[in-house]
């Protein structure tokens, strides 16, 4: 029978020691690198850091843009008392009867016709801020004052609108048509608004209003219905401007 040998069990304590020994440094190696790895992957990520202060609250923010705030009652008696007090003052306002009323209300929509009224007959005091002024007024009167081919695009809109209930081959001729019309109305809007331009140049030299806003206000104008302008035409058709 054979022995194991002394020695082999000499070295067994001291192989075990030794590897006990370099455990702990593999294992701080290990986790040096796990660490080294993490650090690399947050600033690829694009990692931000952080402001060093923490982020205001909404009423924190907004506290010196508010205006005083009545404090909320402490108590329910404060709080009833509060609604007494605003019951009262509701109950002290004067209250209207309903003939008030209507005569308020008609008296509401007899001024808002009236300023309709002298709006549409082209005072300068009710015009809106894009009719006012004497170059305004010579462009409307410029535009009145001719037949213009642009006053049948709003009906011939319509007619188009009403093809989509009629058979194709009407529907191909009515929109060829229609194209005609718009390449024509574009050729009379580029002209008369280089008419009106040079007229206002004529008659207002210090004006500040540039040729291209006065040209697509008298073409919008004119695109119009002559019964739907506002305000209302002061020139007939033909007359001198």
């Amino acid at each position: 029978m054979k022995f194991p040998r002394r020695g082999n069990e000499q070295n067994s304590p001291s192989d075990s020691e030794g590897d006990a020994q370099h455990s702990p440094e593999a294992s701080g190696e290990s986790s040096g690198e796990t660490r080294g790895a993490a650090a690399d992957q947050a600033e690829r990520r694009g990692y931000t850091p952080g402001k060093g202060r923490p982020t205001p609250k909404r009423n924190e923010a907004t506290r010196g843009s508010r205006g005083p705030i009545t404090p909320a009652p402490m108590t329910r008696a404060e709080a009833r008392a509060r609604k007494k007090a605003l019951k009262a003052a509701k109950k002290n306002e004067p209250k209207m009867s309903k003939a008030e009323k209507k005569r308020a209300a008609a008296e509401t929509r007899a001024r808002a016709s009236e300023r309709r009224a002298r709006m549409m007959s082209g005072e300068e005091d009710y015009l809106l801020p894009r009719d006012r002024g004497p170059v305004r007024r010579l462009a409307r009167n410029f535009v009145d004052a001719r037949r213009n081919l642009a006053g049948l695009f709003m009906p011939l809109a319509l007619l188009v609108l009403l093809t989509l209930f009629m058979p194709p081959e009407l529907q191909g001729v009515i929109t060829l048509g229609m194209l005609v019309f718009l390449i024509f109305m574009i050729i009379e809007g580029i002209m008369l608004g280089r008419m009106i331009s040079n007229r206002i140049r004529e008659r207002y030299p210090d004006s500040d209003d540039t040729g291209f806003s006065i040209g697509w206000y008298a073409f919008v104008r004119a695109t119009q219905v002559r019964k739907l302008r506002v305000p209302r035409p002061q020139v007939r058709p033909g007359d001198a401007v």
